[in-house]
């Protein structure tokens, strides 16, 4: 522990590169937002489904789109992401050991463009494959592929493997980290090296290149037409990302607290809170309609006994968890009462025996 110290004081006081708990700090900043603002779209979509939904449909769309004009901003004016620059860093490029450029001069064509690239592509392409190992294994689980299915075996063989591939990524962050820890290596995460950079503490001569590249503006003597359009769009577009990153600036701690407050770890009590009492048979249906079955244990659609019991929780009434799955998914209602159901409203129901 003494040697883990002493590395931790020479790694944030020996140089100009961040501690490990700053490093760390900036990569959680962006990770704590998109959960947030998932959520604040999720209730906009929920309140107005008819003006809202496709901002919930094509959520990750959108959001990579904004985080890429974001970063591309921050990287051009402060050689930095948005999160970095919010913690006073910026990026230099490898082997850069005369004097540092300034945070204004913004990165080689090289690093600039691997740098946006990993910083929004990687997160937005490892949460879909996750999103898809989620689906697939739902699949799987309820058997919704017929057993004949060609792809069966190569989906399954996918989530036995998938494991140990997000092992293998997180254990690689991991050692890069502990390297860093231990002034073993220039980077905190291999996504850096990839992208040839390493970050530093801006200096007072960055941080006043900055103020005066944000409060004066050269003026040309004589700019002709096409320079003064190209200045409206670059300014246009400059007003645009400023406002997006003031605002999350202003928001983010507030983003941050939504996303603790609708973690796993409070869910219990936001259920709690927020739990809606258990719907009323409904009044309009007839006893003897001949949609029900007179045993308990019969699926009303497939009429024959009910396989892995799903409920719907918008109406209370239980069938095959392969029937009502196809049903909700064709006609998004209850097949029984009629009510609007979603896939969502599945609820798996476990017997003493099962």
């Amino acid at each position: 522990m003494a040697e883990l110290g002493a590395h931790l004081t020479a790694a944030s006081a020996g140089d100009d590169r961040p501690s490990i708990f700053e490093a760390v700090a900036q990569d959680s900043l962006m990770a704590a937002v998109k959960p947030a603002l998932q959520h604040l779209v999720k209730v906009l979509a929920e309140s107005n489904p008819g003006r809202y939904s496709f901002l919930w449909h094509w959520f990750d769309e959108i959001y990579v789109l904004l985080d890429m004009l974001l970063q591309q901003h921050y990287l051009v004016r402060c050689s930095a992401s948005f999160s970095e620059n919010f913690y006073c860093l910026k990026r230099i490029p490898i082997g850069d050991c005369r004097q540092q450029p300034l945070a204004t001069a913004g990165l080689p064509k090289r690093q600039h463009w691997k740098s946006l690239l990993l910083l929004v592509l990687v997160p937005y392409l490892k949460g879909k494959l996750e999103k898809l190992v989620s689906t697939l294994r739902e699949e799987d689980e309820y058997s919704i592929h017929p057993p004949s299915s060609s792809w069966k075996r190569f989906y399954r063989a996918f989530l036995a493997a998938y494991p140990f591939v997000n092992m293998t990524w997180e254990g690689w962050f991991l050692i890069q980290q502990l390297s860093y820890i231990l002034g073993k290596a220039q980077h905190h995460s291999p996504m850096l090296r990839l992208a040839g950079v390493r970050l530093v503490r801006l200096t007072v001569e960055d941080i006043l290149a900055l103020e005066k590249k944000l409060g004066g503006a050269t003026s040309h003597p004589t700019p002709s037409i096409k320079t003064q359009v190209q200045s409206a769009v670059r300014k246009a577009l400059g007003t645009i990302v400023f406002s997006l990153s003031t605002g999350l600036s202003i928001s983010v701690f507030f983003l941050q607290f939504l996303d603790w407050w609708y973690s796993s770890e409070n869910q219990e009590t936001i259920k709690s809170l927020t739990a809606l009492p258990t719907p009323p048979p409904p009044v309009h249906l007839d006893p003897s309609s001949t949609l029900l079955p007179k045993l308990k244990t019969v699926c009303p659609l497939c009429h024959k006994t009910r396989v892995n019991a799903t409920a719907l929780s918008t109406s209370g009434f239980v069938f095959c968890y392969r029937c009502a799955y196809g049903y909700v998914k064709a006609h998004q209602c209850c097949p029984i009462t009629g009510y609007a159901t979603e896939l969502q409203h599945l609820v798996k129901l476990y017997s003493p025996e099962s």
